[in-house]
């Protein structure tokens, strides 16, 4: 039987996937693994984006926050080309502009602001308690043990990042999902990253698209699939606060505030296993019911 790529093999894919070719001082290119999606993960393209925009602003600036559309569906099986535009460069901030096109089309943009360090007020509000530590929370390979029906899409997508629901995972049949208006899952990138904070910027980047429309589809105890919802991320945001190593646990304490109209509005926090707060999402889906 076909093994899912895990653990360090899994991330050095996610490496080279985030290591995008220059063309020139403006342009790179960027391909996706080869899976059998139909379409191109949104936190991957997101991901490179956020790569291409940061090679062309001075290391010393670290991103802080990125807002992100996704336009079109990206093909798995084509380049995709990324053009940055230097919107400005102040004494403390920087900001970019980078666009995802594919035959000619825009398929993703995204606006991401880098900033200098400096010293300021500082305070958060604290993690939730009463969570379990992530050793003590089912794993995917858990989950996909108690619903074998699901081993065969397990094993098609790299796993390069560790993602522990404290509650069900999106997927489940209809019906064995408990309604809960608060989600939270583990997180961490299951193997070692390299120092560069931007490296890690776009790791979590990544892995904050992997869960969080979850929470919408949680608030009424709804699943993905047959029997339950279809969607598609529409939009993304993501504000970094502290630094971190998204090679290291965090927390993803999700909820959703509002859904109508066939969209769900839900938003993140992400914590560190001592209780830091490094970052916040919020996203926007498209969510259709669909037949059993």
């Amino acid at each position: 039987m076909t093994q899912p790529l895990q653990g360090q093999a899994a991330v050095d894919q996610l490496l080279e996937i985030l290591d995008l070719k220059q063309v020139d001082a403006a342009t790179f290119t960027g391909d996706s693994p080869q899976t059998g999606a139909q379409r191109v993960f949104g936190g991957q393209v997101a991901g490179q984006a956020l790569i291409a925009a940061g090679r062309t602003v001075d290391p010393a600036r670290n991103v802080h926050s990125l807002h992100g559309y996704f336009v079109r569906p990206g093909d798995p099986t084509e380049p995709i080309t990324f053009h940055v535009e230097t919107i400005r460069d102040g004494r403390s901030f920087s900001v970019r502009r980078s666009t995802a096109k594919q035959h000619g089309k825009t398929i993703f943009f995204m606006s991401a602001s880098f900033q200098l360090l400096e010293e300021g007020l500082d305070h958060h509000e604290p993690a939730p308690s009463g969570v379990p530590a992530p050793e003590d929370v089912p794993t995917m390979r858990d989950w996909v043990t108690k619903y074998p029906s699901r081993r065969a899409a397990f094993n098609a997508s790299p796993q390069a990042v560790d993602v522990r629901y404290i509650g069900q995972p999106g997927w489940v049949p209809p019906g064995d999902r408990d309604a809960d208006p608060q989600q939270r899952v583990w997180m961490r990138v299951d193997g070692k990253l390299p120092d560069d904070p931007l490296i890690h910027a776009c790791a979590l980047t990544y892995a904050s698209d992997l869960s969080l429309l979850d929470a919408v589809l949680s608030y009424h105890g709804e699943v993905w699939g047959p029997g339950g919802v279809v969607g598609a991320s529409l939009d993304h945001a993501l504000w970094f606060h502290r630094g971190f190593r998204a090679d290291e646990w965090f927390l993803y304490d999700s909820a959703s505030p509002s859904a109508s109209g066939s969209r769900g509005l839900a938003n993140g926090r992400m914590f560190t296993r001592d209780g830091r707060h490094i970052a916040s999402a919020v996203q926007e889906g498209l969510l259709r019911r669909v037949g059993a």
